[in-house]
């Protein structure tokens, strides 16, 4: 009997590229908030901490279904997973697009955000199986990439489709959008290459992917938590992913018309290029880890620069606005290191643990925006002084300068914690 061969390239990318555009939508819907805030705060009738709760409501479901997420990938398989995500999030953009108070926005936020949560660990689940191992730190460099399109979509294309036909009918159509993409899925995806019948590039044939013995929710949990990297690449990504989305996801905006002076586009494309250099560092870092054979040294290398970068922009005042610029964008693809977890914390436990292992890093990386968005609003508004600009409130340099410094301390404790790590040389465990 003749081996079967491993599936082309082409159809292996396409069948991911699938989950990706689940991908694109949730990011798409995750940084939104941050273009229609007058919309969202006239009404909804929302200060900065209502806000940003409102915001976060998407983080919350995202982050406690990471877990099940990952046990679901490896147990149920990424098919069902991606198309019912899919038809989730697109009721829960629908029933945001018509909520008639907060009540219901936050409900449709949240159903947004837990429906998408399945969209990035069920990539890695579908680049695991389809793809050559050689290239899944590059289809994680290049899921971040397909995100930020999304995010850079909800930056100025959706300010201006918002202007000319308003946010609710727009939230409509992303709707129908987010059902073509569930059907898509469900009649193309499939969760193996040897349902194909190709080969599949699973390592652990005895222990991932559907051929898995089940094992239970808890016992996964604990086995992952078991091996010292994967607790701590679940601490570590929410300080850059939190500080990224903090800013440009909500309160960059904000803080670049008040305190520089600039029109809403143009602090709008800033906070759009700080997601774009986000997005190209993702597949960079991927590639040169994958290259050099290391994880952990670009991983820490990362850490630092983004820790300074951050630090002159929030603590210095009245920055040239091309030495702001420049400085938003080093921090934004330095912070495209985080991808390089998703790789390290899969070596560093067993291929049947590779979907749960895959969801708690994503839950950490969403950790860091679900803490941060309503943390920093909580404080933006402690340290308002009363002051109002067309019926919104007007923040001091001190109330930004003391919400981000948030960002910073925990920048700092993921450099401390990256240290603790032990190398994987780009190796599977045995």
């Amino acid at each position: 009997m003749s081996a079967a061969v491993y599936p082309p390239l082409r159809l292996a990318w396409m069948i991911w590229g699938l989950g990706a555009a689940l991908y694109l939508i949730g990011f798409y819907q995750r940084v939104a908030p941050g273009v229609i805030t007058s919309e969202l705060m006239t009404d909804f009738q929302l200060n900065a901490a209502g806000l940003g709760n409102l915001s976060a409501f998407y983080f919350y479901s995202y982050v406690a279904m990471q877990v099940p997420t990952g046990l679901l990938a490896d147990h149920w398989g990424p098919r069902r997973l991606l198309s019912l995500g899919a038809t989730v999030a697109g009721l829960g953009t629908l029933l945001f697009a018509m909520a008639p108070d907060t009540l219901w926005a936050n409900f449709g936020r949240l159903m947004i955000g837990g429906s998408v949560a399945v969209a990035f660990v069920g990539m890695l689940k579908l680049a695991g199986h389809w793809l050559p191992p050689k290239q899944y730190s590059l289809a994680s460099g290049m899921a971040l990439f397909c995100g930020v399109v999304g995010a850079v979509f909800a930056g100025v294309p959706l300010r201006l489709l918002v202007d000319a036909f308003g946010w609710r009918p727009v939230m409509v159509s992303s709707a129908l959008v987010t059902f073509i993409v569930a059907l898509g899925i469900w009649l193309l995806v499939r969760d193996d290459p040897t349902e194909k019948g190709y080969a599949s590039h699973v390592v652990d044939h005895g222990g991932d992917g559907s051929t898995t013995k089940p094992i239970g929710a808890l016992a996964g949990i604990r086995a992952v938590l078991g091996y010292r990297n994967s607790w701590l690449l679940f601490f570590v990504p929410g300080a850059g992913v939190g500080s990224v989305l903090t800013f440009a996801g909500l309160w960059g905006v904000p803080f670049l018309t008040t305190h520089y002076g600039l029109e809403k586009t143009t602090a709008a494309a800033i906070c759009s290029a700080l997601l774009v250099s986000w997005a190209i560092g993702g597949p960079v870092f991927g590639w040169l880890s994958d290259h050099l054979g290391h994880r952990k040294p670009l991983y820490l290398i990362g850490c630092v620069v983004q820790l300074v970068s951050w630090s002159i922009v929030i603590l210095v005042p009245g920055l040239p606005i091309g030495v702001l610029i420049l400085l938003l964008v080093i921090a934004g693809f330095f912070s495209g290191n985080m991808i390089i977890g998703f790789a390290f914390a899969r070596e560093s436990a067993p291929g049947r643990l590779a979907g749960t292992a895959s969801g708690l890093v994503n839950m950490g990386v969403m950790i860091g925006p679900m803490l941060l968005q309503p943390a920093v609003g909580w404080l933006l508004d402690h340290y308002w002084r009363g002051e109002m600009v067309e019926g919104a409130r007007l923040y001091a340099w001190e109330a930004y300068e003391k919400g981000f410094t948030l960002m910073l301390a925990w920048l700092a404790l993921a450099l401390v914690l990256m240290f603790f790590t032990r190398e994987t040389h780009c190796k599977p465990m045995a």
